[in-house]
């Protein structure tokens, strides 16, 4: 039994998305949400489903900014002494 191309980039979308549960780091979940986004994009292109390439592009940026958003306020906090 073969898989096709489009199942073995939607299963390996979801062992991302599933993986991504075991990281408490937030710049690790951060990166793996990312990482499953534009895997589900890939997906979304090979199915023509523009539903699921809209969504995980709102996923992607939303993990991107927050990714964004938290470095630069770990810059901006002073150092305890």
């Amino acid at each position: 039994m073969s898989m096709s191309v489009q199942d073995m980039v939607g299963w390996s979308a979801t062992a991302v998305f599933v993986a991504s549960y075991f990281f408490s780091r937030p710049a690790m979940l951060r990166t793996l949400q990312m990482f499953g986004a534009v895997l589900w994009m890939v997906f979304g292109v090979l199915i023509a489903s523009k539903p699921v390439i809209a969504s995980n592009v709102l996923v992607f940026s939303a993990a991107a900014w927050t990714l964004v958003r938290k470095r630069g306020t770990d810059r901006a906090a002073p150092s305890a002494l």
